[in-house]
């Protein structure tokens, strides 16, 4: 008999659930959607609305609609003078306006604010390289001192060769020396 199957008068099992296998997609309740694919049509809203050219047309839409809601033919006109449904238009827009413009100022807060941790990061980087090299560079220094340089190397052998200059001439000529001179001689 399988393990699976229910004996007589036991009451129905649950099936096992098998950790292999992904689990069946449940139903949700709200939509979804895409926060990135909204903050980047937020971010292009909000940009739109910062120009001039926004500026423009809605200052042409605003004239036309004042201007046919007065100068219009009367069974035509939409709006009458004191331009309620312009008003509820404008504050409409401003409601949405405001906080996608709020979105897009959050985005570029997270933005900037991990390109300012990658900076801060890439600085300590380098004052620690800075300080590595630093520190290599003293001990070439410190090393060098024991070395001899081109410089000493240079002095040394002019001494050398003064001494051996000095000694030649003495082999040469000994009456010339202090020790062995003979004033008498000359």
């Amino acid at each position: 008999m399988a393990s699976d199957e229910n004996r007589p008068g036991e009451p129905p099992r649950r099936p096992r659930i098998r950790l292999d296998q992904p689990r069946a997609p449940r139903r949700k309740l709200l939509p979804e959607y895409d926060p990135e694919a909204f903050g980047r049509i937020s971010e292009r809203i909000a940009r739109f609305l910062g120009t001039g050219r926004f500026i423009v047309w809605m200052t042409v839409i605003i004239i036309a609609w004042v201007a046919w809601n007065i100068f219009g033919p009367k069974d035509l006109r939409f709006d009458e003078y004191p331009f309620i449904f312009l008003t509820l238009m404008l504050s409409l827009q401003a409601s949405y306006a405001a906080p996608l413009i709020l979105l897009a100022q959050n985005r570029q807060d997270d933005r900037d604010r991990v390109n300012l941790e990658q900076d801060r990061k890439q600085n300590e980087r380098s004052i620690a390289d800075t300080e590595y090299l630093s520190r290599e560079v003293a001990s070439l220094r410190i090393g060098l001192g024991e070395v001899a340089t081109r410089d000493w190397i240079r002095s040394e052998l002019q001494d050398l060769l003064k001494e051996l200059e000095e000694r030649q001439r003495t082999a040469v000529f000994p009456a010339d020396t202090e020790h062995g001179r003979d004033v008498d001689d000359r």
